[in-house]
């Protein structure tokens, strides 16, 4: 008969399983619930529930081991105010015990006694429906271990459960153990469950709000997750009330075993669910804290101020009890405060700085250092792909730059806000290129991006405004200094002697050794003492160190043997033509930008290129061949390089050799703020086709 009786439970328990989440169940539900506006902090009662799981937790284990934790939660509990709240919750909790007490064993209907306690209930909300059923079920557990616990040492505990007729759960732990891991495993998924109910609840009403869909969406699971998280307490109490009456030799597995497993799959399925929904509220949350503090950011730049300090705590970091910098000399943290009232450039880039950059920067800054006049400081900010974790290496790259660094760096770079990130990628147009961002004093931009002007005349450039950098383009002239800045100081020497210079680059050694022998004959033909120097070719580091260790061996003509100083060459040129560019000029209207852009497509050639002046005054320049047939045929010219001098004359018959049929070929870096969308040919001056090259440089 009892048999017969468990299996009409356990058939109309499947068919529950299999249609509750339906419409009709979820009416049925949805019918309990009458809520009166009560509020009930459910937070220092689930303290108290997690201090009764947590010590019952260890089950058979720690009653067998003796293993039972300790923790202070009824101490928190009592200071969140837990004993003015018992009263109003103490009745409820007693009710809603019994019903699980006494109507959960004897093949009770389990649904039934679900439904009972919602009614029970029905005047809560659905988080406090879930939080008073499980201070319920706590009460009836934490008894029962109570009484398992002191079993063997405690003569109440002793006598208590011989009237139960408690079964010894040590003596049966063999067989009771698999049954109460797997009672455990379902109550700590249910408290999860409500742990994940209850953050839903806590979240900022005045960012997210119950319509909004992540919002509406999770609130519609939760009375389905309501009777489920109930219907699994309701079980688990059954499994206990099950072992009441029970001698010695009568345990065995109760017929609410295989419900625990069913259960425990669905109520993982519901958190699986909720979590997915809590996150995309999170998510929701965050984008719109960050919107909101992306235009607290374009409002402060639009404010004057009467310093920096608001606009570099909103950028570096808004709390004022962290020190935010890391002082590049002492390498140690600071305030934001040793920034105030000062010019601050703001370095921005990824982890992705070559060595050649930081020596020249670092180079100009201790100048800097140097001079009391230039009031201004330096500070790096890291801005790495937040879309991928922060590893390891990146934390190595990043230590390593920041030992490197003279000047100020931010202590790291998860300290930015996302909507700073943001504000710096959409408003200053940040995208894998560094660019140098100058604030003035009161924090205004003074220039969006000064790092152009600070590669092409460093410290000159001082205080990098716009203002001051079309000033300095004014005084210009296309001459070698401007050419070569200081980075040779044999080359200015020679400028101030008056002496034929030749720059040549290229990575064809052929080209190189047939260039210089031919160069230094027609020289010697020609009586002049000319100075040539190699200055190798942009991004090819590999190539252009062989060729200096050839022309060095084979003495062909002067070198720059540190590649830093051809890095900074082309660096230089480069700055240039961006620099020119964002002052609106063109190789139309403006002749340095015209030889610039020659000398940058040169460089773009698979072959070898010349220029030749005399002092300071660049007046011939062709590319490889061109250059080399014309030195061929001195002879033709030669009398007219005695009449003119011997530049000029080599101009007029390149020239002469000039053929309408010519290829020539641009190859412009990412520079951030925009790649002109018309180039004209430094040659013939018709537009360049444009097309897209994407290159891995390992050079």
């Amino acid at each position: 008969m009892q048999q017969q009786q468990r299996k009409i439970v356990r058939t109309a328990d499947r068919r529950m399983f299999s249609s509750s989440d339906d419409s009709a169940m979820m009416k049925q539900i949805q019918s309990t619930h009458a809520p009166d506006g009560r509020v009930v902090d459910v937070k220092p009662t689930m303290l108290v529930i997690e201090e009764i799981l947590h010590r019952a937790s260890p089950g058979i284990d720690g009653v067998i081991n003796g293993t039972h934790a300790h923790m202070d939660t009824l101490e928190k509990a009592a200071l969140l105010g837990f004993d003015g709240m018992l009263e109003l919750q103490a009745y409820t909790i007693h009710k809603v015990s019994c019903e699980l007490e006494c109507k959960c064993s004897g093949g009770a209907d389990a649904h039934g006694s679900t439904m009972a306690i919602l009614s029970m209930l029905s005047s809560y909300t659905w988080e406090a429906k879930i939080v008073l059923s499980l201070a319920a079920f706590s009460v009836n557990y934490g008894q029962f271990w109570l009484v398992a616990q002191l079993y063997t040492t405690n003569p109440l505990a002793k006598s208590v459960a011989i009237l139960k007729q408690l079964p010894d759960i040590v003596e049966h732990s063999n067989i009771l153990k698999s049954q109460f891991d797997a009672a455990n495993n379902l109550i700590k998924a249910v408290m999860d469950v409500t742990k994940c109910i209850i953050k839903f609840q806590q979240l900022p009403s005045n960012y997210i709000s119950p319509e909004t869909p992540p919002m509406s969406v999770a609130m519609a699971l939760v009375p389905t997750a309501a009777y489920w998280l109930i219907r699994s307490l309701v079980t688990c109490a059954s499994q206990l009330t099950s072992l009441i009456g029970m001698s010695h030799q009568h345990v065995t597995a109760t017929t609410e075993a295989w419900e625990i497993s069913s259960l425990a799959h669905k109520v993982q399925n519901i958190l699986d669910h909720l979590t997915t929904q809590l996150g995309h509220c999170h998510q929701h949350i965050d984008e719109k804290r960050h919107d909101e503090y992306f235009q607290m950011l374009i409002r402060l730049f639009e404010t004057p101020h009467i310093d920096n300090m608001k606009i570099l705590k909103a950028l570096l970091y808004s709390n004022d009890d962290m020190l935010p910098l890391v002082d590049g000399t002492t390498k140690t943290r600071v305030s934001i405060e040793v920034l105030r009232r000062k010019n601050v450039l703001l370095l921005i880039s990824d982890l992705d700085i070559s060595t050649e950059q930081l020596i020249v920067l670092t180079h100009i800054y201790n100048e800097s250092r140097a001079k009391p006049e230039l009031h201004y400081d330096l500070v790096w900010i890291p801005i790495e792909d937040r879309s991928i974790p922060w590893n390891d290496k990146q934390q190595q790259r990043f230590e390593q730059l920041q030992t490197m660094m003279p000047w100020y760096t931010i202590h790291h770079p998860t300290m930015l806000e996302p909507a700073v990130i943001k504000f710096i990628k959409e408003v200053w147009h940040f995208a894998k290129k560094k660019i140098l961002v100058v604030l003035d004093p009161q924090g205004k931009v003074a220039c969006p991006n000064a790092l152009h002007m600070v590669w092409i005349w460093g410290n000159i450039a001082y205080p990098f405004t716009s203002i001051k950098e079309e000033a300095l383009w004014k005084s210009e002239t296309w001459r070698l200094e401007l050419l070569v800045d200081g980075i040779d100081p044999d080359m200015l020497e020679w400028v101030a002697q008056g002496k034929y210079i030749c720059l040549y680059g290229g990575e064809d050694i052929d080209w190189i050794r047939r260039f210089t022998s031919t160069t230094k004959a027609v020289a010697q033909a020609a009586q002049i003492d000319l100075k040539m120097v190699y200055v190798g070719k942009h991004n090819s580091k590999d190539r252009t160190s062989r060729n200096i260790t050839t022309i060095i061996t084979e003495q062909l003509s002067n070198v720059w043997t540190d590649l830093t100083f051809i890095w900074y060459f082309w660096t230089r040129l480069e700055s240039m033509f961006y620099s020119k560019m964002q002052h609106g000029k063109t190789i139309e209207n403006d002749q340095i930008a015209q030889e610039v852009l020659t000398m940058l497509t040169f460089d773009s050639s698979d072959h070898g290129w010349a220029l030749f002046c005399i002092g300071s005054d660049v007046i011939a320049k062709a590319k490889g061949d061109t250059l080399l047939t014309s030195l061929d045929e001195f002879p033709n010219w030669e009398e007219d390089a005695k009449v003119k001098g011997f530049v000029p004359a080599l101009q007029d018959h390149l020239e002469h050799l000039h053929t309408p049929l010519h290829c020539n070929r641009l190859i412009l870096p990412g520079i951030d703020g925009g790649i002109p969308e018309m180039v004209i040919c430094a040659e013939c001056g018709h537009p360049m086709e444009k097309y897209f090259m994407y290159r891995c440089c390992v050079d």
